[in-house]
């Protein structure tokens, strides 16, 4: 099933893949390492202002590594922010995620 954010990414050819939504409905997207500074920034942009949390995990042993990002819409008056989760894959080999810092 795919999220209004991930219909807004399509909408724009903006290159992702959803993972679905978590136990608690939030949506789930997997953007590619080498895309990931772009689509941060677009994500500022459409809204999400605030990066609630960062961390990273082996996906299996000896298998990919993950970074995972969870953003938050921060808006006067809204009491239910819209929120999304970002999960980047990268090698073992060569894993490195481009860092976004600067953008939140």
């Amino acid at each position: 099933m795919q999220g209004n954010l991930s219909a807004w990414l399509v909408k724009h050819a903006l290159i992702h893949r959803s993972l679905g939504f978590d136990y608690q409905g939030i949506e789930t997207l997997q953007i590619k390492p080498g895309d990931w500074h772009s689509i941060a920034v677009i994500l500022y942009v459409y809204g999400y202002n605030y990066l609630r949390s960062q961390c990273a995990y082996d996906v299996a042993p000896g298998g990919l590594l993950a970074s995972v990002y969870h953003l938050t819409r921060i808006e006067y008056g809204v009491d239910q922010p819209e929120e999304v989760c970002i999960k980047v894959f990268a090698p073992r080999r060569d894993p490195r995620v481009p860092s976004v810092f600067w953008v939140w």
